[in-house]
């Protein structure tokens, strides 16, 4: 994953309340899906309050007692809201909205919690959680593709799982199913910042700078877009053009913490 400001980025908007998992005993048989959602709603648990945890148990008791699945839906809602809400919790929020998506059916839901699982996937460091949470992002897009199966957005959202999420042996399947979408239509701006982020990843730096810029020039407003440039311009030895977009992406960022942190890389690169 990219390192420097550009992650960090990603930590501070997602990865504040993204639990670690528990390791696992090798000789446990359970599917590597139910043992680390299992693993990740346990240690959520744990920072429950006592009341928290009764009403906690209460939704979840519902589910097992809900035959009908309209009902199912409405308590998947349910136990999204009181993680997002109440626990604080995003994982745990991504599951269920996740779980009442794949219910529902519809390209919107569908999309919204693949989209929530594919945003936290930079600032997830645990490996077999990120490989988790990149494989319900995929599953949530194939089912959203299924019903709209033209959507450019969905396919780059798709091939972006596998540049997250190490779910597959052939990393570059991702970066083939972004580059058809971006050659069929050089205008799309998602592909091509996905592209640019591939690039960054594989070390294909000229690359990455090529298509990112591209990227800058059309939305200029655009934070992501400038704090990779200044990842791949350092990565790459250019001081100089990465200390201009560090600076450009200043311009954007209110986050106090985040300022620091690219004012310090800015004091490095000038030494």
């Amino acid at each position: 994953m990219a390192s420097g400001v550009f992650l960090l980025f990603f930590l501070y908007i997602f990865g504040r309340t993204i639990p670690a998992t528990k390791k696992r005993n090798p000789s446990q048989h359970t599917s590597d899906k139910s043992a680390n959602i299992q693993s990740i709603l346990a240690s959520s648990k744990q920072k429950l309050t006592n009341s928290q945890q009764e009403h906690l148990r209460s939704l979840e008791n519902s589910i097992v007692r809900g035959d009908v699945k309209e009902q199912q839906i409405k308590v998947y809602h349910q136990l999204a809201s009181f993680w997002k809400d109440s626990a604080h919790s995003l994982v745990p929020y991504a599951y269920y909205i996740g779980e009442a998506a794949k219910l529902e059916n519809s390209e919107k839901s569908l999309t919204f919690a693949a989209q929530f699982y594919l945003e936290g996937l930079p600032g997830q460091t645990d490996p077999a959680q990120k490989k988790w949470m990149a494989s319900e992002a995929k599953e949530l897009f194939e089912k959203a593709l299924t019903l709209n199966p033209n959507n450019d957005s969905l396919k780059v959202g798709l091939g972006s799982c596998y540049l997250f999420g190490n779910i597959s042996e052939t990393p570059m399947e991702g970066i083939r199913i972004i580059r058809e979408v971006a050659d069929r239509d050089p205008d799309n701006m998602y592909a091509q910042l996905m592209l640019g982020l591939g690039g960054i990843l594989s070390g294909q730096l000229d690359k990455a700078i090529e298509r990112l810029l591209v990227v800058a020039a059309k939305q200029p407003a655009n934070i992501e877009v400038k704090l990779m440039l200044a990842e791949a311009y350092e990565r790459k030895g250019d001081k100089r053009n990465a200390m201009k977009w560090y600076e450009d992406g200043k311009e954007l960022i209110k986050d106090p913490d985040m300022l620091k942190e690219i004012d310090h890389r800015i004091k490095l690169l000038k030494n």
